[in-house]
């Protein structure tokens, strides 16, 4: 039995997208910049993909920009926002994604942005009134904050945060990466600047991914080059990722509420599982319904302190899973977002992350294995 609860770092794909993307593949293979029939019809591939995802997010397809990936939405919304606009100072949190974290950090480090890192508690929320209070000293700010943390799953209340920066007139950057297709976004309704999106995180394929821009910014490219995405980010259309990519986010929805329901249930049920069995474990974060990710779990081991170890006998045991601890020093440079919520550094910590394709049978086998690992030490 081969066991993968690794979903948070990519998922597998659906097979509704892997149909697409190989009919794409054999039948429009043009370049969607050509002019003849073969380059229109890989256009129109591109441009109904475009529409379909602005359908769904609520946005116009003018506001969509397919890229590589989440990454590289974020470095472009990041980098160009703060050129464009002026900015000198940005606000996020120490424990983003360090595609927002490193380039936050890179662009202070050569001095083009004073940057604040937000307050947050040992559960990892933030300090929504630290973020008010530095705002009111530094309107026209750049704020980056996550909807949903990829280590621990917490959910930040995005709506709240765009309601602040919009009182004190600053540019709202959300790397949604991780609930992207996992929950609604209505971008009619929210004042969001930008937001990003990585296909193989809701079933489908790596390397595509996209960046709403709200019409009322205007940016330059990150990547030069031909005249693609309307002039915003050269090089030739991934077209087969990109039909997958727009596949996967209308599965996604029209599944949405049953997902939810069904992949919560493994959630909460591990949580009973694991309390039964292993009762010191410790869970990282929320794991309240309404104010974490559904689709994560991250639990602290009360029984080894290595945490390479203690993949390693997952994995030998066909169980796929992410690990980190708070530890900072030797080669074990750890987790920033563990270290950020003061995490015992003697407990390695492990992420698990569901999807609809896992099982409660699943479950109670990986439960089983930690129970067991603990009980051998």
């Amino acid at each position: 039995m081969h066991i993968y609860l690794d979903n948070a770092a990519t998922t597998p794909l659906d097979p509704e997208v892997i149909e697409v993307m190989v009919q794409t593949m054999q039948n429009e293979y043009g370049n969607p910049s050509s002019i003849h029939s073969h380059g229109r019809q890989a256009k129109t591939i591109v441009e109904k993909a475009r529409k379909t995802i602005a359908q769904l997010l609520n946005a116009a397809p003018a506001e969509i920009f397919f890229t590589s990936g989440g990454t590289e939405a974020d470095n472009m919304a990041i980098v160009r926002s703060i050129e464009a606009f002026g900015i000198t100072h940005a606000i996020t949190s120490p424990i983003e994604h360090h595609a927002v974290l490193h380039t936050l950090e890179e662009l202070a480090k050569t001095g083009k942005i004073h940057l604040d890192l937000l307050r947050v508690d040992d559960k990892g929320n933030i300090d929504l009134a630290h973020l008010e209070e530095l705002l009111a000293n530094n309107p026209r700010t750049l704020v980056s904050l996550m909807h949903a943390n990829n280590e621990l799953g917490n959910l930040s209340d995005i709506q709240r945060v765009s309601e602040i920066c919009q009182q004190y007139q600053a540019i709202f950057h959300s790397d949604t990466v991780q609930t992207m297709g996992h929950y609604p976004h209505n971008l009619s309704q929210m004042k969001i600047d930008f937001i990003t999106g990585a296909g193989h995180k809701f079933h489908g394929p790596k390397g595509v991914g996209f960046l709403y821009i709200n019409s009322n910014n205007k940016i330059k490219p990150l990547i030069f080059g031909g005249a693609q995405e309307r002039n915003m980010r050269g090089g030739t259309e991934n077209v087969y990722g990109i039909a997958g990519l727009a596949k996967a986010l209308e599965i996604a929805y029209r599944d949405m509420e049953q997902h939810q329901s069904y992949i919560q249930g493994l959630k909460s049920y591990m949580i009973e599982e694991l309390t039964k069995a292993i009762p010191t474990i410790q869970f990282n974060g929320n794991i309240e319904p309404q104010q974490s990710l559904y689709t994560v779990l991250n639990v602290s081991m009360p029984c080894t302190n290595m945490s390479d170890m203690l993949l390693f006998n997952l994995d030998i045991s066909g169980i796929s899973a992410s690990g980190g601890s708070a530890c900072s020093s030797g080669s074990d440079i750890g987790s920033h977002v563990l270290r950020a919520i003061q995490a015992d550094p003697d407990r390695p910590s492990v992420r698990f992350s569901f999807s609809k394709n896992n099982t409660k049978e699943e479950i109670d086998h990986v439960v089983a294995k930690l129970k067991e690992i603990c009980d051998s030490e």
